[in-house]
């Protein structure tokens, strides 16, 4: 079964020609050609800007001002180490993730990883939604000054719910029809991606303009010098982990890959695209994000609220910033996250769905299975009162398996019968299992802390 639609082979090889210059050419011209390639790692930070990392920012930010910047950069570090071996494996081999991990680690992890996968994904769909259309009725009323009630409310609600979805759906059948269309859904995610950045620094430069930022405390928390002793503080700190990399996309990276038609030679972009496309993006928007809360809503009367992404516009438009800034253009942004994620989410249900089932990811039985997660686009009415009894053991199914995933990959990262000759040796093993045993053990530790403040 393929991933999809992959480039002619006299394109590859043109692509491979260029690599093989570009390896001997200056660090700038290799990094502007590298760039030029890039594209799955860009989804994948398209994937997990989405409402959880939004809600552990912001939470960080108003309750926390700048002490703790430095979380959000060390989760995603430790996602991006996991997610750099598993490109290893998946190009090395041109072996599909789940089906390496049903060959060679065990068939129930494989089964249990695809299925904690959708699990995760449809309930994580109805947030999205209820996001998107909680920040597109606050622009709307900051735009025009109409505020629905009632009824009518719910109809407006659920017209936005729709247009998203079949939006989202138009732009996610695109991946799987050619080359074309997978470039062109992976541009969509990175303008996606690059709205989110730009609404983020206006808010942040709002702030700077009224004298609300401290440059000295800011540079300060991107060390580890602060850490909550509270639970709630320390439970938002393994829910920004959780966040960071969650277990749908540590299904969806390795698909993205093979769609592309990458393979050996492309071991060296793959990592180059990490860290440009998912690393950095990840990391400006999340610290933006806590930026934006810790110069507005930290310290004052507005900090002790309910800090959610629908209504968090609105504390900072109260600050002094401005309500365009405040609930318009932080809107936008958060609006830009929230689909963003819906279109992602439905890639990987796609991807999975097709594994299980043994069928093509291609085709009209793909497109059907990119819809299973549709009908959560009543998540817009329906989250408010879900939420609170739905979420919580969906995200520990979800928490207890990203770990599991990241053993399978520990495990195939030394299969010399899986990697064969690709196999790290000598120093370069140690290296990896250095890098994976911290990963693991960071990751288990908040795991477990969760689960023991949780239960």
């Amino acid at each position: 079964m393929s991933a999809a639609n992959v480039p002619d082979p006299g394109t590859l090889a043109e692509e491979r020609a260029l690599l093989a210059r570009l390896a001997g050419a200056s660090t700038t011209r290799r990094w502007w050609g590298y760039y030029r390639l890039t594209g799955p790692g860009w989804l994948q930070s398209a994937f997990t800007l989405g409402s959880g990392s939004a809600v552990a920012s912001l939470y960080l930010g108003a309750h926390y001002g700048y002490q703790l910047l430095w979380v959000q950069p060390l989760a995603m570090l430790v996602g991006i180490i996991m997610l750099a071996a598993a490109s290893h494996q998946t190009l090395s081999t041109g072996v599909r993730p789940f089906e390496a991990m049903r060959r060679f680690v065990h068939p129930g992890l494989a089964w249990a990883w695809a299925i904690a996968t959708l699990v995760a994904t449809f309930v994580f769909h109805l947030p999205q939604y209820a996001l998107a259309a909680g920040v597109t009725e606050d622009m709307v009323a900051v735009a025009t000054g109409w505020q629905p009630n009632g009824g009518t409310r719910s109809v407006f609600l659920v017209c936005v719910g729709l247009i998203i979805v079949v939006t989202s759906t138009l732009i996610t059948w695109n991946y799987s029809r050619d080359i074309r269309g997978i470039r062109l859904y992976e541009g969509t995610l990175k303008a996606l991606v690059g709205i989110i950045v730009v609404a983020f620094i206006a808010v942040v430069a709002k702030s700077a303009a009224t004298g609300r930022l401290d440059g000295t405390d800011l540079l300060k928390g991107f060390l580890p010098l602060s850490i909550p002793s509270d639970p709630v503080g320390v439970t938002k700190i393994a829910g920004a982990f959780g966040a960071a990399v969650g277990i749908n996309m540590t299904f969806l990276f390795g698909y993205t890959l093979l769609a592309r038609g990458w393979q050996r030679e492309h071991r060296g972009l793959a990592r180059f695209d990490l860290i440009t496309g998912m690393f950095l993006p990840y990391v400006i928007v999340t610290s933006l994000i806590i930026i934006a809360c810790a110069g507005t809503i930290y310290g004052t009367e507005f900090a002790p609220q309910q800090i959610l992404p629908a209504n968090v516009g609105v504390l900072i438009g109260s600050t002094g910033v401005g309500q365009a800034f405040g609930r318009f253009v932080f809107g936008l942004g958060i609006l830009g996250m929230a689909l963003s994620t819906i279109t992602l989410q439905m890639l990987v249900a796609g991807f999975a769905v097709c594994e299980l089932l043994g069928i093509e990811a291609t085709g009209w039985r793909y497109r059907l299975s990119c819809l299973l997660p549709a009908p959560a686009f009543l998540g817009v009415i329906l989250w408010s009162s879900m939420g609170t009894w739905i979420a919580l053991p969906a995200f520990t199914i979800g928490l207890i398996m990203l770990p599991i995933a990241y053993i399978g990959w520990f495990l195939l990262h030394n299969s010399s019968r899986f990697l064969g000759d690709d196999r790290p040796h000598g120093r370069s093993a140690v290296r990896w299992n250095l890098a994976l045993s911290i990963a693991l053990v960071v990751t288990l530790a908040s795991v477990v802390y969760t689960l023991l403040m949780r239960f």
